[in-house]
């Protein structure tokens, strides 16, 4: 028996809300699958392109108001677009993203054809701290550049990583944003302190980013970490500068997140900016 959905309504010639034979309300798309359809016709599964369910009665507004303000044309792009993440992916993906990232580039794009450039000013710690997502993003925008002959600017890819790890960890874009910058503040309290200057590309600060990120995902989940007091306090001993900057960051993280992180993470840490400062 071939799977129908029952509409209830056509948002446009392209997308309509339905419900499906469990009475699950589903937003469908597909081209011209809301031509001339009334509440109560029926689609055949066969003829729509995706069809993704919004649980959240808020999102399922959201999306509705969404696709009053945007071109078909956009709407049919973000399909490709969000088939490209799932395929390169392969992971279940929060359907947030269908409001969030086709919000976020409908509006990134109008920007762009005002002339206006909104700036990143986190997007080589989005590249570090997320570089699956961050290969994703760059043949999202490539495919949205060729797809809408429109030239996007670089730091557009950071946002979309962003959006995209967002999807794939369940997290919302506030609560991530909030990670990147707080790594920020973390290393440039570390350059003021140690008197260094990381070069952004170098293999160093790939390293310290992924060890700050690492630290802060513990303390979010509250992870229990091995303890070294023999080693803490060696280290306190002979390292007294970077072992009383790896407290300070830890208090920052602590703060910052309200969590409670474990002392080891003084000890890793420790060592870490020991490397550094010896360079």
């Amino acid at each position: 028996m071939k799977t129908s959905f029952e509409i209830k309504k056509a948002l446009n010639n392209n997308v309509v809300i339905a419900r499906t034979q469990e009475n699950n309300e589903v937003v469908l798309t597909g081209k011209g699958i809301g031509f001339g359809k009334q509440t109560g016709d029926y689609i055949q599964q066969g003829n729509v392109d995706k069809f993704f369910m919004l649980v959240d009665k808020n999102e399922q507004e959201q999306y509705k108001q969404l696709v009053g303000e945007i071109d078909e044309s956009f709407i049919a792009v973000m399909n490709d677009v969000i088939s490209l993440i799932e395929e390169r992916l392969n992971a279940k993906m929060d359907e947030h993203i269908h409001i969030g990232l086709t919000d976020h580039l409908h509006f990134a794009l109008k920007r762009i054809k005002q002339g206006l450039d909104l700036k990143n000013p986190f997007l080589v710690e989005t590249q570090t701290m997320y570089p699956t997502e961050y290969t994703v993003a760059e043949q999202v925008i490539q495919l949205i550049s060729q797809k809408l002959s429109v030239l996007v600017p670089e730091g557009e890819i950071g946002f979309v990583a962003l959006h995209i790890h967002s999807a794939i960890s369940h997290k919302s874009i506030s609560e991530i944003n909030k990670f990147s910058q707080l790594i920020s503040k973390l290393i440039s309290l570390i350059e003021d302190e140690l008197s260094v200057t990381i070069d952004r590309k170098s293999i160093d600060y790939l390293r310290l980013v992924r060890h700050l990120r690492n630290a802060i995902e513990r303390g979010v989940n509250e992870e229990q970490v091995e303890a070294h007091e023999k080693l803490a306090k060696v280290l306190k001993e002979e390292y007294p500068l970077c072992y009383n900057l790896s407290w300070k960051l830890v208090k920052i993280m602590q703060q910052t997140l309200k969590k409670q992180f474990a002392d080891t993470e003084t000890v890793y840490l420790t060592m870490h900016l020991q490397r550094l400062a010896a360079k």
